[in-house]
Formats: structure tokens, sequence, C-alpha cells
């Protein structure tokens, strides 16, 4: 498994028992207010949209709040304005880092996106330093109710590059382009996906291989997360089953 999809799992674990749903919901909002004001309001066009709608609704966002921050991203109701902001770093055992964000303040949240960093062990790293370990991709995961030779006959048909067994569900890979396309045949196929998302996956990943370290790492990663700004946060490390399941 690739670093990114344990950091992945490990949060679908934490979601499961995560109460705070008013957090979750406003990072779904201000995704939602990008994606209008960058690319329109019609879900048919664009697709970014579309995506954060369908997580938002999965989220159990009410309609009338996925309407209202629509009409903010396209400046039909006055709103604040959220720009996007990556920031890269690392934690400890070198294991890089790249932090997604949506701001309305670039100064406040470099500080304390830096803080954070500082305070668990890491580091912030020039633009660049980091970036060039990721890839972008498509990334839609399935349930493993669903076969995977069928998976695999659809996906691949509409542009999906790889298939892959992540233990508690399927993970479908594609270029971003493509997406969408994978996404609607799955789902004409009858097999609804219980994520799509753009992700950064590492092309490389950094050994994790002590409790303690492996602690650190994901101590850092979960603080950085639940910053009201990052949106996402996708990482290279690589740490053995055991030892997560130790750590947790």
């Amino acid at each position: 498994m690739s670093g990114h999809s344990k950091w992945a799992t490990t949060k679908h674990r934490k979601a499961a028992v995560d109460q705070a749903r008013a957090k979750v919901f406003a990072k779904l909002i201000r995704q939602l207010e990008v994606a209008a004001r960058e690319g329109g309001s019609d879900l048919n066009s664009n697709a970014t949209l579309r995506t954060m709608f369908e997580k938002a609704r999965s989220a159990s966002v009410p309609m009338d709040t996925i309407e209202r921050a629509i009409k903010r991203g396209t400046g039909e109701l006055d709103g604040v304005r959220y720009e996007p902001i990556s920031y890269e770093g690392y934690a400890p055992c070198g294991v890089a880092i790249i932090v997604e964000t949506l701001s309305d303040n670039r100064n406040r949240t470099g500080a304390e996106v830096r803080n954070l960093f500082v305070k668990n062990g890491g580091s912030m790293a020039e633009p660049g330093a980091v970036a060039w370990q990721f890839t972008r991709k498509g990334q839609v995961e399935l349930a493993k109710t669903f076969d995977e030779d069928r998976i695999v006959e659809v996906a691949v048909d509409a542009g999906a590059e790889d298939v892959a067994d992540e233990g508690e569900r399927w993970m479908v890979t594609c270029a971003p382009g493509d997406l969408n396309a994978v996404r609607d045949a799955l789902e004409a196929a009858g097999m609804t996906p219980d994520s799509v998302e753009l992700a950064m996956v590492p092309t490389q990943t950094m050994p994790v291989a002590e409790p303690g370290d492996a602690r650190k790492v994901l101590r850092l990663l979960e603080v950085l997360d639940d910053h009201d700004d990052v949106q996402n946060v996708w990482s290279n490390f690589d740490i053995p089953d055991e030892v997560l399941a130790a750590v947790q």
C-alpha cells in the first residue's frame, strides 16, 4: 500500500467516529465556493464542482447549504473570497508532505501551518522542494462488495490506469482528465463509488519502521488535517501494517 493510501485509510477510520460535522461541512463548503467561482455553477460543464457537489451530498451537507455556497462562488450572494494555497514540508524521518489549503488570509494561514510543522517535529520547505515526489492522479474508491474483474473491465475501458486492492476497498487510479469518465462508467454499471477525488500520489515512498517515529509522523499529519483552512494533506510515508496497527 502506498503512503497516501495508508493515510487515506487512517482518515477513513478517524472519520467513522468523528462527530465534528461542522468542521467537515465548512471544508466542503469552501471547496464548493472555489469550484463555482473558477468554473461556473453548471454541474455538467464544471467537473470539479460536480465532484465537490457529490462529496458534499455524500457527507450529508444540506442541499440549501450547497446551493448558497455555489451562489457565493459565482457572486450571486456576498461572501468571503477564498484562494487555494499549497505548502510543502517534511515530517520526522524525512517524510514528504504537501498541504493544500483554501484561505481568506494568506499570511495568517502560512504562519499557522508553519507553526504546526515546527511544533510537531517537522519543517517547511520551499515551493517545489517536495512536489516533484508526487503526481496528480484521479482516484475512485469502491467497496469490496463489488467484483474486481468487473471493476477492471469497466474502469479500464473508460481510461483507468490501475485497479488496486487497498485492504478495505478497491482503488481505481486514472489520469486527472479521465476521472469523470471513469466515475460515470462505474456508476452506469451499477457500482457507486465511496469517494471520487483528485489526489497527489507519491512516486516514491519513505519507510518509517519504528512505532515512535510513526506516531510522530501521524501526529503531524493529524494536526495539519484538523486546521480549518486545510483541505487535503498528502504524504509519502510507508508504515508497515503491524507498526500502524500498534500505533493506532
